[in-house]
């Protein structure tokens, strides 16, 4: 789904004339299923910040693209069962608004980071999923929340947890396409922070999202960024919620913070095993300069994360 036009439709038109090949502009989520259906090769392109970049430079030459542009029903949102079903065609400007940030401010925060202005107008969250960078700054927050997706095919729509499609669990099928993220409405404290390599809005180094669940007496964590895919550190999540008074005040002792930040750390990008050609062990644990830091980062964000969570 992902990915970018200069201007309106300038970059698809662009490649259907330097290429002849099918380039078809649907108008409805029907009419791109019945596209990808006739031509099961082609590749749905929405923002196109990616698939366009790839298609521009030679490495990626479909047989043609299907532009969903023009689709309406995928570029707002409704409410469901306590959910939010969001259109995949979102773009992360629209994303970072206000009216979208008081329904699930995670997801705006990390949409408002996301790049320079010309990326997040034209960027989506359904780009940001098919594509699946490890640094997609959607993907972590998604992972937190513990969203799923609904795809579009010929044989009609099915839904998969978000961390099956980015695994490879159960992965798109032929002439499907991420039509919806079905997202739940938690009503409470929401944190997403990244660390970049330069200043500026860029490309994430680590990144974390934080979610708390009342109704479950849950916190959820994800760590973007560090490997191919969000991680989930699970036991920290748990030890962290138990400590955590949810009928009262909900605040922790600062140096639990600073624990809970070191257990994700430490989960995420865990010490070296020992070299067997050394039966000593002396460089058992020893961290590269680079992935020492890359923890350290990690386990201040989990660590602020969780603080204004809680604040």
């Amino acid at each position: 789904m992902g990915c970018g036009r200069r201007g309106r439709d300038s970059s698809v038109s662009t490649y259907a004339r330097q290429t002849g090949r099918t380039v078809t502009l649907p108008a409805s989520l029907d009419e791109a299923v019945a596209a990808l259906a006739a031509l099961p090769t082609a590749v749905p392109v929405a923002g196109g910040t990616d698939l366009m970049v790839a298609v521009n430079s030679g490495l990626l030459r479909p047989a043609g693209l299907v532009g969903l542009g023009r689709i309406s029903e995928i570029r707002g949102w409704q409410y469901a069962d306590g959910h939010a079903l969001l259109g995949a065609g979102l773009t992360h400007a629209r994303m970072g608004r206000p009216d979208f940030a008081a329904l699930i401010p995670a997801l705006a925060a990390a949409a408002r980071a996301a790049g320079p202005p010309q990326i997040r107008n034209a960027g989506t969250l359904g780009g940001n999923i098919a594509t699946a960078a490890p640094t997609g700054d959607a993907l972590p927050v998604l992972a937190a929340l513990e969203a799923s997706v609904v795809l579009a095919g010929p044989s009609g729509t099915r839904e998969v947890p978000v961390s099956h499609l980015l695994t490879g669990m159960d992965p798109l099928r032929p002439g499907e396409l991420l039509a919806f993220v079905r997202a739940p409405l938690l009503h409470a404290p929401q944190v997403f922070l990244k660390a970049t390599a330069r200043t500026g809005p860029g490309r994430a180094m680590a990144s974390v999202a934080l979610v708390l669940d009342p109704a479950r007496r849950g916190v959820r964590c994800a760590v973007g960024a560090v490997a191919p895919m969000p991680l989930r550190p699970l036991e920290a999540e748990r030890w962290v919620a138990s400590l955590i008074d949810w009928d009262g005040a909900r605040t922790l002792d600062p140096r639990v913070c600073t624990a809970f930040g070191d257990y994700v750390a430490m989960a995420c990008i865990p010490d070296p095993a020992g070299d067997p050609a050394d039966p000593a062990g002396q460089d058992a644990g020893a961290l590269p300069p680079a992935v020492a830091h890359l923890r350290r980062t990690v386990a201040a964000l989990a660590r602020r994360a969780l603080g204004r969570a809680l604040s």
